[in-house]
Formats: structure tokens, C-alpha cells, sequence
């Protein structure tokens, strides 16, 4: 697996220089948004802000497990690793917002750290996740580049059902819409692995320091739980702490681009509309806001990954007019709504496994 350092030409961080884009649209279209998004400021980064958020999700990752040790031998201390769940998933969107370079200017901070929070706080491999996260920001539902819409699994549209040669994906593809949740208590145990099996790719910068840190995040995580709890709870409380941070991080995910259009081939629009027409916001308040980590301004945090995610709602006003005048779709929902679409879209993917046409 390839690495994805992040420097000035990584669409993880500067994707306008996408040099697979359609130069004319793009340099007609995005450029000028852009003119517009810096003249507001909005690409200014806002220290103060990630300074207290980050004290915050610390401070509150310590709560956590100081409640554990204090709670002690208990089934109440099932209640302390749902908390911690959440917390996790916090730990996760700042590892997200580092590796965009929203946080710092330097490569070597924000690689430092993401893998502080990444591999030694919640497990997950900094590496790894970069190199698909770039690669997912680049081509947004483009089903043969983007690897959130590859045919594992799960199948996202039709063409890959009708495609579909595995045993798993072809039985549960039939009702894939009504696995969809249930699959996501799996997804904390998937990054795990995923980062592990990461570290066999002698191309990953920085292997021996990634995997220090992820074998000392396991190390201590399963002393805590089996020095506090006895085998069993510990064990119950190792399931229900992940299957839940995994269900966290799926709801925070799957309303961006699930249910949204996916692109083959050579189906490649300028870089605007590969960003805006494949993406989904989600309406709400601050507290939307903070729980999903600014990701509820997907199609502003795809069109500026480097924004500060504080700015994405002042952004929104400016994209949403802008493609508004260009007859752009620009789509935003509500949570449950976006939930409903992506489940509709999975039971239409699953169709063609239902009728047996394969």
C-alpha cells in the first residue's frame, strides 16, 4: 500500500491542485470560490479554537479513564466504556483535522501529532488512514479509485452487485440496507486490524515509529481492562467499547457520500462538481457541530480539506450562493433524513443479488 505524505499538492490537504481535474471548469469555477473563501479569511487558521478543543477531548479522555479505575470490578463500568466510545471518536475527528493541516502549518507537527492521537490513543494507524483517506478525497465515490466505495462487504450501486464474485457480499447483499448498522459495531475492530496490517508495507514512512505506538496503545488498553476487571467483564467491556466506537464513527460517516451519486470509468467532472455532487451536508445547531466534528459540511470541507473545521459554517453560506448561481445540485439534509437516503441506496445497490440475475 502506498504512503500519502502529506505536502502541498496532496488533495488531503490542497486538492485545487488536482492535476487530473479539468483545468478551464476548474480554473473558472473552483478558483474564483476560492478568491471568495480567502478574501473572507475563512482559510486562516484558528489556533485558540483547536488550543481549548483539543484540551477538552484530553481533558475528557482522562475522565474517562479515571472514572474506569474508580468505578473498578463493576458492570457500571459498562456505562464508563460507552463514554469512552464517544471520547474516542472525538480523539478520531482531531486526528482528522491534523491530518488535513488544519491545525498546524508544518508537516512534521501534524505528522507528529496524528500519530500521538492516532496510533497511541485510539489505536488507529495514522499511516494507513492517510494514504485512504487521500486517496477518498481525491476521487469521492468514484468506484474504482475511491477506497470507501470499493465492493467489500458491502456493495454501493448495482454495477458492482452484478459484479459481485465473493460468497459473503453476494448473501448479504440482499439486505445489506438492513445490515448496514449492525456491520458498523465492527468498524473499531476493522481500524485496528487495518492499521496492523498496514505496517507489512515496507513503503509506510516512519513503520517502526507507527508501530511502536500502536503495540504500546494495545499493550496498555488491555492491561487497564484486565488489571481493573475481572476476564469476563473485561472481555464484555473490550466488545461494547469498540462495537459502540464503531457505531459512533459509521454515524458520523455515513451521512457525507453514501446514497450520493458514484462515478466510473472515466466519468470525471472538474473538480467542483466531483466535490459538491458526490457530498452531503447535514443540517443542525453547535451541538451538531460538535458531534460530528464539522463533518456535517462535507461538501466545504471537501472543497477546502485545509479549512479549519470552525470556518465550514461561514464557508457554507458562500458555496451554497455560489453553486446555487452555477445551477450546481448542493444537497443538505437533516441527519435521520441522510440516514434514510444512504439505506435506500444500499437496498437499490442490493437489487440485482435480490433477483438472482447475477
Amino acid at each position: 500500500m502506498p504512503t500519502s505524505t502529506i505536502d502541498t499538492t496532496d488533495p488531503l490537504t490542497d486538492p485545487s491542485t488536482d492535476p487530473t481535474a479539468q483545468p478551464a471548469t476548474r480554473r473558472s469555477d473552483f478558483a474564483r470560490l476560492s478568491e471568495q473563501i480567502k478574501d473572507a479569511g475563512l482559510m486562516r487558521r484558528r489556533p485558540f479554537y483547536y488550543c481549548v478543543r483539543m484540551a477538552l477531548v484530553a481533558m475528557a479522555f482522562a475522565v474517562g479513564w479515571f472514572a474506569f479505575v474508580a468505578v473498578g470490578d463493576s458492570w457500571w463500568t459498562l456505562a464508563v466504556g460507552a463514554f469512552l466510545a464517544v471520547v474516542f471518536g472525538q480523539v478520531a475527528l482531531v486526528a482528522h483535522d491534523v491530518g488535513h493541516r488544519q491545525v498546524f502549518r508544518r508537516r512534521r507537527a501534524s505528522a507528529l501529532m496524528g500519530r500521538l492521537t492516532a496510533n497511541l490513543g485510539i489505536g488507529m494507524g495514522y499511516g494507513w488512514w492517510q494514504d485512504k483517506h487521500s486517496r477518498h478525497h481525491a476521487n469521492p465515490n468514484h468506484e474504482e479509485l475511491d477506497p470507501d466505495v470499493a465492493p467489500d462487504i458491502l456493495v454501493w450501486s448495482q454495477a458492482q452487485a452484478r459484479t459481485a464474485t465473493g460468497r459473503l457480499p453476494r448473501m448479504l447483499g440482499r439486505v445489506q440496507a438492513y445490515l448496514f448498522f449492525p456491520l458498523l459495531t465492527l468498524e473499531g475492530f476493522n481500524l485496528h486490524v487495518s492499521g496492523v496490517r498496514a505496517l507489512a508495507d515496507r513503503s509506510l514512512k516512519q513503520r517502526r515509529i507507527e508501530g511502536t505506538l500502536l503495540i504500546a496503545h494495545f499493550a496498555l488498553y488491555l492491561a487497564a481492562l484486565f488489571l481493573v476487571l475481572s476476564p469476563g467483564k473485561a472481555v464484555v467491556f473490550l466488545v461494547v467499547h469498540q462495537c459502540l466506537f464503531g457505531v459512533y464513527l459509521g454515524a458520523i460517516f455515513a451521512p457525507n457520500h453514501k446514497g450520493m451519486p458514484t462515478l466510473t470509468g472515466t466519468d470525471r467532472p472538474d473538480f467542483l462538481r466531483r466535490q459538491v455532487l458526490t457530498s452531503r451536508n447535514v443540517s443542525g445547531n453547535w451541538f451538531m457541530d460538535v458531534v460530528l466534528g464539522g463533518l456535517n459540511y462535507q461538501i466545504e470541507h471537501h472543497l477546502f480539506p485545509s479549512m479549519p473545521s470552525p470556518n465550514l459554517r461561514k464557508a457554507q453560506l458562500l458555496v451554497r450562493h455560489y453553486c446555487e448561481a452555477l445551477d450546481v445540485a448542493y444537497l443538505q439534509t437533516s441527519l435521520v433524513a441522510s440516514y434514510g437516503q444512504a439505506l435506500r441506496s444500499l437496498h437499490q445497490a442490493g437489487r440485482p443479488l435480490r433477483q438472482g440475475s447475477l
